[in-house]
């Protein structure tokens, strides 16, 4: 009976906290887009602009290009100079970053709202009057290339992911990092920069995202203040190979100096936006947190407390991509068992999805963790505007969203196991293992 009752609160809280506040939708004349969501239990604003660029945008040769401008965007324009963002953010309250990922790369502040203007007057500044100067260049690419080397080259398991993705992927630009090759980094110019950013920072390429105690009106008025005159581009969506299909299970296996082995296995998977049947990509997020959905869920229950075969253990699927993504699941075993054993029992884990439906009363447990999940986060501001901005920067419409729990809730065991069957196939499977050796073992 509580279990009832708590899943009628949560589906109302879930209800309440996604629908709460209207969305508004304006596109300026020179091809900016607006996107205001009300949400005034605070006086408070998260101002976000997304651009449609990312890793998966670049090309051979040049991979890092879009996190090396996303560090220079913070440099100084023709009307403020070197620190002088950080500084005015800082003294109006704002905490602020970036970050960058393979379709997009973003900016935002949280602020109190009366200090919006100084973020849309900010962003514009940058979005068309970056400075690029090339003493500043050279010195950010030296500090790239250590991050490079101290998340990456030096840490084990961020390498096996690295090594993973350029395995799985064959043709799609998703083989490559975020952060770019260190060749490649080292060999970038600014001149590459430059024209990077002349070519995807421009209006007609980017969405503004505002979620807070804001009036829409008022928000329309200061982006058509700041940003208006900004002048578009000529925007050419880049010519991304799609995945070719793959015919055989790939395996590699990393040695380096680690005190733990890992594994890593990914399934080739459809997206959102690669037009699958819908049904499917729900699914296969039902799918996922079937596996890895809490410590209840069969991965942590079975194989972390009930065999002891791995320590940890995660399953990992978004899709919310712009091209082909993978299904990974990830573990840790204990000290007493080998990457082999917990690879045998991740088979048959996943063999039993495929040969035995989902019982009601655990897939309702599922869905009701799942769509809980969702709840906790879209609590967030930061997180509100961020589902809008993705949705909206890969090209798929952000009232998609809207539409998320009656999907979720219409998965049934039966999709699940067709799911399970049609795309967690060996055929389509990436195995990657790392092994320790040396005196960190």
């Amino acid at each position: 009976m509580f279990y009832k009752y708590l899943q009628f609160i949560i589906l109302g809280l879930f209800s309440t906290i996604l629908f709460a506040g209207e969305v508004h939708e304006f596109t300026l004349d020179n091809g900016l887009k607006l996107i205001v969501k009300e949400d005034h239990r605070a006086p408070v604003a998260v101002s976000q602009v997304w651009y449609k660029v990312g890793n998966s945008y670049e090309q051979e040769g040049k991979t890092g290009l879009s996190h090396m401008l996303e560090h220079m965007m913070f440099k100084g324009t023709e009307k403020h100079s070197l620190g002088e963002f950080n500084r005015i953010m800082a003294i109006n309250g704002a905490s602020q970053n970036a970050f960058t990922g393979s379709d997009y790369t973003a900016y935002f502040q949280t602020l109190e709202t009366s200090r919006l203007p100084i973020s849309f007057e900010m962003e514009a500044d940058r979005m068309r009057g970056l400075v690029l100067v090339e003493d500043e260049f050279v010195k950010e690419r030296e500090v790239v290339k250590e991050e490079r080397r101290t998340r990456t080259d030096d840490q084990p398991t961020s390498l096996l992911y690295e090594y993973f993705n350029a395995t799985a992927y064959q043709t799609s630009p998703y083989q490559n990092p975020v952060i770019g090759w260190m060749s490649d980094i080292g060999n970038l110019q600014l001149a590459d920069l430059q024209a990077w950013y002349q070519r995807w920072y421009a209006p007609n390429n980017a969405t503004v995202v505002v979620v807070g105690d804001v009036e829409p009106q008022a928000v329309l008025q200061l982006a058509q203040q700041y940003f208006g005159h900004l002048q578009p581009s000529d925007i050419k969506s880049p010519n991304s190979r799609p995945e070719v299909e793959q015919f055989g299970m790939k395996r590699i296996k990393l040695k380096r100096p680690a005190k733990l082995p890992n594994l890593i296995m990914g399934y080739k998977v459809p997206v959102l936006a690669t037009k699958p049947e819908p049904w499917e990509v729900y699914a296969l997020e039902v799918l996922a947190y079937l596996l890895d959905g809490g410590d209840s869920t069969r991965l942590p229950k079975n194989l972390v407390r009930g065999q002891q075969i791995a320590s940890s253990i995660g399953v990992g699927y978004n899709f919310f991509a712009r091209l082909e993504n993978l299904l990974i699941i990830q573990g840790i075993p204990t000290d007493n068992n080998t990457v082999e054993k917990l690879e045998a029992a991740l088979y048959e884990q996943i063999k039993q999805l495929k040969d035995t439906l989902v019982e009601p009363q655990e897939l309702t447990m599922v869905k009701t963790k799942l769509r809980a999940a969702q709840v906790y986060e879209l609590d967030s501001l930061f997180y509100q505007g961020m589902k809008i901005g993705l949705l909206e920067t890969i090209g798929l419409d952000w009232r998609i969203f809207d539409d998320y729990l009656a999907n979720i809730k219409a998965v049934t065991a039966e999709q699940v196991q067709m799911v399970a069957r049609k795309y967690l196939i060996e055929d389509h499977l990436t195995v990657a293992i790392l092994e320790p050796i040396g005196e960190n073992k």
